[in-house]
């Protein structure tokens, strides 16, 4: 993938969170700016996912670990542990919401 294939991506991808976020039924919020994405939680956590375009990665903190997302067929995965991004991000979400919300 070259870089401005990356960016298209990267972009398509917060663009998606924003509006997926926006219509998840619990109180979340966001930040975003220069290709970070900050979801923040009532309870003061935060995921923060952001462009690594050095990488043609998306990197992702959560209130546990982070995480190094790759494009690959279609989706991202993480290349640590081969999970889609969605997926973690439901998991995590859920988590630090402390009740079952998605993503996607």
């Amino acid at each position: 993938m070259n870089d401005s294939q990356y960016h298209q991506l990267a972009d398509d991808l917060l663009n998606q969170l924003q509006d997926n976020i926006d219509e998840i039924d619990f109180d979340l919020d966001y930040e975003t700016a220069g290709g970070i994405l900050e979801v923040i939680f009532p309870n003061g956590t935060k995921i923060i996912i952001n462009k690594q375009a050095p990488l043609h990665q998306i990197w992702v903190a959560t209130k546990f670990n982070g995480h190094h997302f790759e494009y690959k067929d279609g989706v991202w995965i993480d290349n640590r542990t081969d999970v889609e991004l969605f997926t973690l991000l439901n998991d995590a979400g859920t988590k630090q919401a402390g009740t079952a919300i998605s993503f996607s």
